[in-house]
This record gives structure tokens, C-alpha cells and sequence, in this order.
């Protein structure tokens, strides 16, 4: 059995040195002031998307990282390469990070990049409310994987089902790190949720109704929904959870009174309608790619709202079969089962959309296409397994084994992580100004996609060979070996994909392709009619919109998104940056690392923090500044606009 020691010291001893590096590089090159003046403290919302999809990659290599630590153990039978202990502990991070860390802020920083552009504003609803968000996330992210160096990580599940995670079977900060990181970046997807359902009924350009707003948008809103409807119940459900290990109540446990399973109903209220937070703005990426490399009109526009909506009421109805097994008797099941299945007719809906959309199209397959065509096959498999799942006495079998894992992974994968690709792919240059190189981003799918199917396409078999999740050895003679190490030799295959993606970033920031037109693709919606990147302020002047695919509209009549020649330019208003986000994100870091070891001065003085730099802000009326149009002019004269 290997030692865990040296892996940890290893990682301790990588982590300060690239901490050291970065440190040493910011101050020789003398770079603190433009970071702090240009980033730490920005309200933009395009910096806040892109510094959102930074961490999201970052944690992409993170989660992937104990995956393939995962896959490494479970390659053959009777491996001890990680203790059972240590084996949970990256059980739990690769699951909380890869869906709260990776997955929710990819998501939030597309919403940032492309909603305001798409709407024809200048900023989201709320711009102070977007960095605190953002820096109550990042704060979250650091505390929970500090936990990997300090205390030890949390090792119940990424569910963190009592009474498991209780104190007496589960002693130590690991779950505390669990239960408060998720709290904190709880705290930033509410406001996010918020901010964005005002953004897009408030700040639409004149003209842009509801119905011609682009299908990404309308994710995004439908998303932001569920987001306040659902997160509250993982912030009452971890709260208690919470009381139970730090203050010795008993809400779940069985001996004080509690009730186990009020926490896993909880958990799921919330759980299963964030598989769609993840997944529906994966929905818009697609729409928008699609849409835009087969040069046509998006297909029945008017039944891809309505089944988003669908999704959105459905997916709080279903949350029970993730716990048919528990004997709730044939009504309970069959009502979830039904609702279970009934989700899928929506679902279906648009992928139908899609393909007609491609139908008699000019199809041009570029990297981000190529993305949105492989997630049609693969989201596809793991629906059809979802219904299969959908049945209870089906469910007894399936529940507990591997065919849920590839269920799982090809919703999530196939579907999530297609569609953030896809995303990157084709909002890269909007973001920087550069293309991401084509031949690479072939070698990165390809790689990407057949190393997915190699990796969890045979995790199905295992689920009908008997394999049980969350199994850290298995014994010979089972004959899952092979089909186990096939499975890690397509792990891997995906760890190369990723190394290719991280390359091409950095081969095309210094040798890729300019993008010197602002639309690249020859776009359909508003992002595209503005530079790349777009300015601070977006547009010069708010457009009126006439009709769906607003940008592709104005190309045909020749108009000017700056409309009719001769209309004056006024001084824009926008809001000051501000360092109070990332400092009250820091008192948050503060209180909770005080709520996970107990220390109640540092809680104290963590929580008094937020409270001073909430105060500060009620009494800061300076907030705003005007750019003049002399700014403006110089801007768009450069932009070719004038």
C-alpha cells in the first residue's frame, strides 16, 4: 500500500512553489497595481466571465486530477496505490468540485461574457452584487481545497449523507470544509441568480422582448429561476447539517430524535434541479453554435422556450428517484418514475431542434461545432439511460452500480463539459480578441471525446457485471479487471485531451489568429456586433432591435449598430470598481475557517468584517463615473465605427 504521505508532501511542496513563482513574476515584472487596478477590483462583467472561466479550468484540472487518481486505483484488482481513507477523501473533492466548483462557475462566467452583449446593455443589473459573487466563490474554492493541505478533505460522498458525516463516525474539519465552502459559494449563486433574472427583465435594448431574445439568454434567465429557487434549500440543508457537528444539535441524528433521511430529501430538492443550472445554459451554448455554423435560423424557437420551461417546473418534481431504493412504496415511486420519464419528452424536443436546425444547412465545422454535434450522441446515451433509470423496479438493480456512474458522467461530460468547450470555442475570441487554433482544437476533441467513451462507455457493463460504486479495491475473479483498465487507459486519453486545450491557449495567445472584425463567425446576435473584446462600455449606443437574431437583421439592412449617421454621442455612466468585494470575500474566507476548526474569536471577527464592509458601502454615494464622449469617439474611431 502506498504511503499517502509523499503524495501529500508533494502536492504541499508543488503548491508553494507555483505560489512562490507567481508571487516572484507579479513583482519583477511589476504587475500588482495593473492586477489590483484592472482585475482584483473590477466590476466589469467580462472580466468577472473570463476570471470565472479561469478558475473553472483550473478546478476542470483539479477535479480531473482525482479522477485519474481514482481510475489509477481501481485499474486492476487488489491495487492498494491509495488507502480506503484517502481513496474517499478524493472520492468526495473530485465529485463537489467537478459539479460546485468546475461546472457552476463555467456556467455563471458564460452568463457574465455573453448576457449583457446579447441584450444590448452595458452591465448586468447589479455590477457590485457581480464581483462579490464571483469573489465569494473564489473564496469558497480556496477554502475548500485548502483542506487538502490542512485538516484533511472532507471523505463522505459529494452528497455528504448523515449519519456518515456526523461527529461520531466522521470526527475533524474535513466535512466542516465541505459544509462551509459550500455555503459560501451558495451565498454567490443566489445573488447571481438574482442579479441575472433583473438583468435580462430589466436592461433588455429597446424592442429586444422576450421572444426575440437569443436562445442562450433565454437559458440563462430560465436558469437564474431555478438558481433562487433551489439554492435556498442546500443553504437551509447544510446549515443544519452544520448546528449538528459544530454546536451538537441533532436534526439527523437518529439517536437525538433527528431524521437522516430529512437531509436527503433536502439535498436532492436542491440536487437534481442543479443538474439542470449545469446543463440548460449548456442547452443555449448549443443553440447559439448550432444555430450560427449551419448559417440558419434556429429551429422551432417558440417549442425550445416552452420546453425549457417544461425542464425547469419538472425538474422539482423528480427528486425522489435518487432514493427509490429506500421503500417508499409503489404511489411515491410510480408519481416520481412518471415525472422522471416525463422530463425527457422536453429534452428530446431540442435535440430534435437542433438536428432540423442543421437539416439543408451550410454546415461549417469548426472546433466549437464539432463540440456541439459530439454532445447530440453522447447526451443522448445518458438520457436514454436516465429513463431506464426512471424505472423503480430497474432502479433496485441499476441504483447502486457502475451503469449509474456512466449514466452520470455522460450527462454531465457528454453534456456539460461539451457544451463548455463548445462555449470556450466560440466566445474565445469575443473574450481575447484571438481565435483559438483550429488544428489543435480538432486534436483536443478528437482526443477529448474518444478518450470519454473508451473511459465510461464500459462503466455501463460493469454496472451489469455487478460492480458497486464507491468501491475503493475490488478482489480477481470477478472479471472486471480489463474492462477497469480500459476505462483508465480512457481516462488518461481525456487527460491528454485537456494538456491539448491548455496548449492551445497558450500557442494562440501568443501566435493565433487576430481578430480584428468583432465577428469572426459571422454571428446572429448582439455579442458579435460590437469589438472583440468588447469595450467597457459595450455599445456606444443602446440598439433598437426589430426582430429575432437582432446582429444578423442588421447586416442584411446594412444598418450600423451605432444607428443612423449623425446621431450624437453622450457620456456613458458606469460603475466605479471597487476593492470591497474581494476584502468582505476575504473576512468570509476569515469566518469560515473559524466555523470549520471551531475557533470562535476568528468566526467572530470573520462575520464583524462582512458587517464593517457592508456598512461601508451603504454610506459610499461616489460609486459612479461618467466616460466623455471624446473617449468614445477615439474608441469607435478605432473600432472602425465612425
Amino acid at each position: 500500500m502506498l504511503d499517502e504521505g509523499p503524495l501529500i508532501w508533494l502536492s504541499d511542496f508543488l503548491i508553494g512553489c507555483a505560489t512562490i513563482g507567481i508571487i516572484v513574476a507579479l513583482t519583477y515584472f511589476k504587475l500588482w497595481k495593473w492586477l489590483w487596478d484592472n482585475w482584483l477590483t473590477t466590476v466589469d462583467h467580462k472580466k468577472i466571465g473570463i476570471m470565472y472561466l479561469i478558475a473553472a479550468v483550473l478546478m476542470l484540472f483539479r477535479g480531473g486530477t482525482d479522477g485519474l487518481l481514482m481510475r489509477a486505483q481501481l485499474s486492476w484488482p487488489n491495487l492498494h496505490f491509495l488507502t480506503a481513507d484517502h481513496y474517499d477523501q478524493i472520492f468526495t473533492t473530485h465529485g463537489t468540485i467537478m459539479i460546485l466548483f468546475m461546472a457552476m462557475p463555467a456556467i455563471i462566467g458564460f452568463f457574465n461574457v455573453a448576457v449583457p452583449l446579447q441584450i444590448g446593455c452595458r452591465d448586468v443589473a447589479f455590477p457590485y452584487l457581480n464581483a462579490i459573487s464571483f469573489w465569494l466563490f473564489f473564496a469558497a474554492a480556496l477554502l475548500f481545497n485548502l483542506s487538502f493541505v490542512v485538516g484533511g478533505s472532507p471523505d463522505g460522498g459529494w452528497t455528504s449523507y448523515p449519519p456518515y458525516v456526523e461527529n461520531y463516525f466522521d470526527p475533524g474539519p474535513g466535512e466542516n470544509y465541505y459544509l462551509i465552502a459550500l455555503q459560501i459559494t451558495g451565498i454567490g449563486s443566489i445573488a447571481t441568480g438574482v442579479n441575472f433574472l433583473l438583468t435580462i427583465l430589466r436592461m433588455r435594448a429597446p424592442g429586444m422582448t422576450m421572444m426575440r431574445l437569443p436562445m442562450f439568454t433565454w437559458s440563462v434567465f430560465i436558469t437564474s429561476i431555478i438558481i433562487v429557487f433551489a439554492f435556498p434549500v442546500l443553504t437551509v440543508a447544510l446549515a443544519l447539517l452544520l448546528i449538528d457537528r459544530d454546536f451538537g444539535s441533532h436534526f439527523f441524528t437518529v439517536t437525538g430524535g433527528g431524521m437522516p433521511m430529512q437531509y436527503i430529501n433536502l439535498f436532492w430538492i436542491w440536487g437534481h434541479p442543479e443538474v439542470y443550472i449545469v446543463i440548460l445554459p449548456a442547452f443555449g451554448i448549443l443553440s447559439e453554435v448550432v444555430s450560427t455554423f449551419s448559417h440558419k435560423r434556429l429551429f422551432g424557437y417558440s417549442a425550445m422556450v416552452v420546453s425549457m420551461i417544461a425542464i425547469a417546473i419538472l425538474s422539482f418534481v423528480v427528486w425522489v428517484h435518487h432514493f427509490f431504493t429506500m421503500g417508499a412504496g409503489p404511489g411515491v415511486n410510480s408519481f416520481f418514475g412518471v415525472s422522471t420519464m416525463a422530463i425527457a419528452i422536453p429534452t428530446g424536443v431540442k435535440v430534435f431542434n437542433w438536428l432540423f436546425t442543421m437539416h439543408k444547412g451550410r454546415i461549417e465545422f469548426k472546433t466549437a461545432m464539432l463540440w456541439a454535434v459530439g454532445f447530440i450522441p453522447n447526451f443522448l446515451i445518458g438520457g436514454l439511460t436516465g429513463v431506464m433509470l426512471a424505472v423503480p423496479p430497474a432502479d433496485y438493480q441499476y441504483h447502486n452500480s457502475y451503469f449509474l456512474i456512466a449514466h452520470f458522467h455522460y450527462t454531465l461530460i457528454g453534456g456539460t463539459v461539451f457544451g463548455v468547450f463548445a462555449g470556450l470555442y466560440y466566445w474565445w475570441p469575443k473574450m481575447f480578441g484571438v481565435l483559438l487554433d483550429e488544428k489543435l482544437g480538432r486534436w483536443h476533441f478528437w482526443t477529448f471525446m474518444i478518450g470519454f467513451n473508451i473511459c465510461f462507455f464500459p462503466q455501463f457493463f460493469l454496472g451489469f457485471m455487478g460492480m458497486q460504486r464507491r468501491m475503493y479495491t475490488y478482489p480477481a475473479g470477478y472479471g472486471w479487471g480489463i474492462i477497469n483498465l480500459i476505462s483508465t487507459v480512457g481516462a488518461v486519453l481525456m487527460g491528454v485531451g485537456f494538456l491539448i486545450f491548455v496548449w492551445n491557449v497558450l500557442w494562440s495567445a501568443r501566435f493565433g489568429q487576430r481578430d480584428t472584425t468583432g465577428d469572426p463567425w459571422d454571428g446572429r446576435s448582439l455579442e458579435w456586433a460590437t469589438t472583440s473584446p468588447a469595450p467597457e462600455y459595450n455599445f456606444a449606443i443602446i440598439p433598437t432591435i426589430k426582430g429575432r437574431d437582432a446582429w444578423w437583421l442588421m447586416k442584411k439592412t446594412g444598418e450600423s449598430i451605432n444607428g443612423p449617421k449623425g446621431v450624437p454621442f453622450r457620456p456613458i455612466h458606469m460603475p466605479n470598481n471597487s476593492g470591497r468585494p474581494i476584502i468582505m470575500s476575504l473576512f468570509f474566507f476569515i469566518a469560515g475557517a473559524g466555523f470549520i476548526f471551531q475557533w470562535w474569536i476568528l468566526a467572530i471577527i470573520g462575520l464583524l468584517g462582512v458587517l464593517v464592509t457592508m456598512a461601508q458601502r451603504s454610506f459610499e454615494y461616489h460609486d459612479h463615473h461618467y466616460i466623455p464622449v471624446e473617449e468614445i469617439e477615439k474608441t469607435e474611431a478605432a473600432a472602425g465605427r465612425l
